[in-house]
């Protein structure tokens, strides 16, 4: 049974109740939902329930802090509105889900969405209080609702271990193969760490190259690869994802995700080749859900319940999944093949710590330095089962850290992706080329004692209400997250920057930008017509960490994504996709190439898994 306590730090505010008469609910309950914004404080009352009335509080969710309206009608939840910062396909899904469950139920005794438990949290604690203040019973609003029962087993050709955007894109290439599918998630939704991802992609695209007057290869993409992971990639792996990346994005494309028509440099991406989804990395997860929804009778999802063991026949060859569904153990039989789609170990900070012995070594990788990826999705669980049945796992040590993380949590909520921002130490100085690979950015803020500034200005947020990712620059202000100044000595004096020094450091900037000078003493140069100086305020200042992003070491596959044992042979009826996997990225990944591998090999591995 959920209690219904918050941790403290949930609880950002009280909101007033605030009562409308029946008849003019329908123009008051909009006006107050946008007047109850995320950041007011209204002074609490405390006034009898009458029928059709508005509740409002306010509490601190995952992303930001979160207004939940809940409208009563004669006694019971009519409905439930929020203003929200949550994460599409996470955050959000969880609040739709759990909503549509209360109101249906008339109940706040649901279930957290697993992987979503804090936006959960903070929205069943906000009906509460609507509830206490509506003077309502608690009691009637207390009915725990049954679980659903699964059946001993279950059968179909393949079973996916892992609902994110490969296991996604797995299940999407079964079903155009003609066959059957059956995925196995742990949380509660699907969408793993892509669902949070910026959704970056890297692929050779003259169409939208051409435009630009980018000149591009399959050829120097695979170079860029091999030099971006020092090379020690596959170099098999590696062939096999530049070559496939152009058509699987355009196999997207036909399955309705858009891509910007702007091709861009991803950070760490090493050229311009990254397309930016409609969604960012929820795009992904949206489309293909939506695909394989249009086929119940040939995937079957199973959220909520863990993958424990690999079942093999007598034979050697993989043929099942036993699983674990609210304490009950059910098998997940594959008359074809299993994939395992699991994702990293990036959240797991016991596996990372006693992994780290590679380019990090130097760093502790303990919970001081956050995680950018979904937390309980990356805990490397695909790797363990794939050890249980004799599957080679290399190069662990490789773990990339990405310089885009919010202190303290990691979120790239605030990450100001893209062009024109420059990276200053906290005293102001520049002190790495902004366009450099992941690992070398992380390195040199490490050299400057693990904190540093992305200054940018108006070229880069137009107005205040201009989003990056899930906030706009004036909720990070807000927040905390971001700081603003009219002058470069305003934006100075806030942040503790030494005004001469950052005046010289965007000076510098703009003249590469300009033409001025070709290249500054950090190697940086203009790199796309988009690059632009700045001159002018606004300017604003975002806080960034190095918190850790991908695990590029993992299961050992073939570019047919079958999994290889120790002795390089292949395992009967195993096949592995995306971050679970080793070898395709060396031991640093190129910025864009992430998703791009995910559904590259998430397709490969559902097409193998049906031969």
């Amino acid at each position: 049974m959920n209690s219904l306590k918050i941790p403290d730090f949930l609880i950002f505010s009280t909101i007033s109740s605030v009562f409308h008469s029946k008849e003019n609910l329908m123009n008051t309950t909009a006006k107050f939902h946008l007047t109850a914004a995320a950041f007011g404080v209204l002074i609490a009352s405390s006034v009898y329930a009458e029928t059709n009335q508005v509740y409002s509080n306010t509490v601190q969710a995952h992303n930001a802090p979160m207004t939940v309206d809940v409208i009563m009608k004669d006694g019971k939840i009519a409905n439930i509105l929020t203003d929200n910062r949550e994460s599409p396909g996470v955050g959000k899904l969880a609040i739709a889900n759990l909503s549509k469950k209360i109101i249906r139920n008339q109940t706040i005794n649901v279930d957290n969405v697993t992987g979503a438990s804090v936006t959960s949290m903070a929205l069943k604690y906000a009906v509460k209080k609507n509830l206490e203040a509506a003077g309502a019973d608690l009691s009637k609003f207390q009915t725990k609702l049954p679980k659903a029962q699964l059946k001993d087993t279950y059968s179909s050709e393949v079973v996916i271990v892992g609902g994110g955007g490969a296991g996604l894109a797995a299940a999407a290439s079964v079903i155009e193969a003609g066959g059957t599918a059956i995925i196995v998630e742990k949380l509660g939704y699907l969408g793993g760490s892509t669902v949070v991802s910026g959704g970056g992609y890297n692929a050779v695209d003259p169409e939208r190259q051409n435009r630009q007057n980018i000149d591009d290869s399959i050829d120097r993409h695979f170079q860029d690869t091999m030099r971006g992971g020092h090379n020690k990639n596959n170099p098999e792996l590696v062939k096999k994802l530049v070559e496939e990346a152009p058509p699987t994005m355009h196999w997207l494309e036909g399955k309705g995700l858009g891509f910007g028509p702007k091709v861009r440099v991803i950070v760490g991406g090493l050229y311009p080749r990254g397309h930016g989804a409609e969604g960012g990395g929820y795009g992904y997860i949206r489309v293909l859900e939506k695909f394989i929804k249009a086929y119940p009778d040939k995937v079957k999802v199973f959220t909520d319940t863990q993958a424990v063991k690999l079942i093999k026949n007598e034979a050697g060859k993989v043929i099942g999944v036993l699983g674990k569904h609210d304490s009950k153990d059910v098998n997940f039989m594959a008359s074809k093949g299993v994939i395992i789609a699991t994702g990293g170990f990036g959240s797991n900070v016991e596996m990372r710590q006693a992994k780290n012995t590679g380019v990090w070594k130097e760093v502790t990788l303990d919970k001081n330095i956050p995680c950018t990826n979904n937390f309980k999705a990356s805990q490397g669980d695909g790797l363990k089962l794939a050890e249980q049945v004799g599957a080679n796992v290399i190069n662990l040590d490789d773990i990339q850290l990405h310089p885009g993380g919010t202190p303290k949590t990691g979120i790239m909520s605030s990450w100001p992706s893209g062009r024109n921002r420059i990276f200053l130490t906290p005293q102001g100085d520049r002190f790495v080329n902004e366009d450099a690979a992941r690992d070398t950015l992380c390195k040199a803020v490490f050299k400057e004692g693990g904190k540093y500034w992305i200054v940018s200005n108006h070229v880069k947020y137009p107005t205040l209400d201009y989003q990056s990712k899930n906030l706009t620059i004036g909720e990070m202000i807000k927040l905390g997250q971001a700081f603003s100044g009219n002058t470069i000595e305003e934006l100075a004096q806030k942040t503790g920057m030494d005004p001469k020094k950052l005046r010289a450091s965007i000076d510098t900037y703009n003249d590469v930008v300009t033409g001025k000078i070709k290249e500054d003493n950090l190697g940086f140069k203009k790199f796309t017509q988009d690059d632009k100086p700045m001159t002018e305020g606004p300017f604003y200042a975002t806080p960034m960490v190095p918190a850790v992003h991908h695990t590029m070491g993992g299961i050992q596959i073939n570019s047919a994504a079958q999994v290889l044992d120790k002795a390089g042979h292949v395992i009967p009826g195993l096949f592995a996709a995306g971050e679970a996997t080793g070898g395709v990225h060396g031991s640093n990944r190129v910025g864009g190439n992430g998703v791009a591998d995910a559904m590259v090999f998430g397709r490969i591995s559902g097409q193998s898994a049906l031969k």
